[in-house]
């Protein structure tokens, strides 16, 4: 009789037991689920507030700038419900404003820049930060957003070559360098420019810096895809002096202002 007394006290102990875990994990599951609904109306809520709330985002630039143009991609991680750092990378061409094409006439010629010695690329990766100065309000609002940065430049100097006709029936493309230095400003033996396939093995390299800032305007509908206007300014130092144009100061700071339009997405 003890011994079955013993059994019975034995069965209902780990029955309460397997009982208790078993009424544990389902508590654990309801909680994990209620967090889950939490996290999600919190979201929906901001999202309808119009508030970015987002990890990491990805966004491509394409900038139209006072002496010239260029595309940029950069890559943020929020660190607050307002910063984020950033991390960039840019390639740009600078023009000189005197830059001017013109046309032979020929039916054959290309167009040409009369003056113009090399063209000047820039390849630039650099560090920042962006700011929310303000939120949306809601989701049909506009986002404004501060960034700077700043970073280490490449400038890429490539040679910029002209076809001439000496008269001899054999055109021939040359560019501004030692003996062709006349003949390359002789404006009646032009006959077009040397286009884009020229100069790329004769590349010269120019170390330099630069920064930057801007405020963004993000007008998407959706928090989770990036659609704005960024207006700026930068200014990119060399350690040497950049000849672009023949009769033109040379020069190693390049300050501009930019407008780009931005898209990309968050998550």
């Amino acid at each position: 009789m003890k011994k079955v007394i013993l059994l019975v006290c034995t069965i209902l102990a780990g029955y309460g037991l397997w009982a208790q875990n078993t009424g544990k994990k389902t508590n654990s599951r309801e909680d994990r689920r209620a967090e889950k609904r939490q996290r999600i109306n919190t979201m929906i809520r901001q999202e309808e507030e119009g508030t970015l709330n987002y990890t990491k985002q990805s966004a491509f630039g394409l900038q139209l700038r006072t002496n010239g143009y260029g595309v940029f991609y950069e890559h943020a991680k929020m660190k607050s419900p307002r910063f984020a750092n950033l991390y960039a990378i840019e390639l740009t061409e600078i023009k000189n404003n005197k830059e001017e094409k013109l046309n032979t006439g020929s039916f054959w010629g290309n167009s040409f820049i009369y003056g113009k010695i090399n063209n000047f690329y820039q390849l630039k990766v650099g560090l920042g930060q962006q700011y929310i100065f303000g939120q949306k309000g809601n989701k049909n609002g506009i986002a404004v957003i501060g960034i700077y940065q700043a970073g280490v430049s490449l400038g890429l100097l490539r040679p910029y070559y002209i076809q001439v006709d000496e008269g001899g029936g054999q055109p021939r493309y040359i560019k501004y360098d030692g003996s062709d230095s006349t003949l390359f400003l002789d404006g009646s033996a032009i006959i077009g420019g040397g286009g884009l396939s020229k100069g790329w093995g004769e590349l010269k390299y120019k170390p330099g810096a630069y920064a930057k800032v801007a405020l963004r305007f993000d007008f998407g509908h959706y928090n989770e895809t990036i659609s704005a206007i960024e207006i700026g300014m930068s200014l990119d130092a060399y350690a040497s002096k950049i000849p672009i144009m023949v009769y033109n100061p040379e020069k190693q700071l390049f300050f501009q202002g930019h407008i780009a339009f931005v898209f990309g997405h968050r998550k």
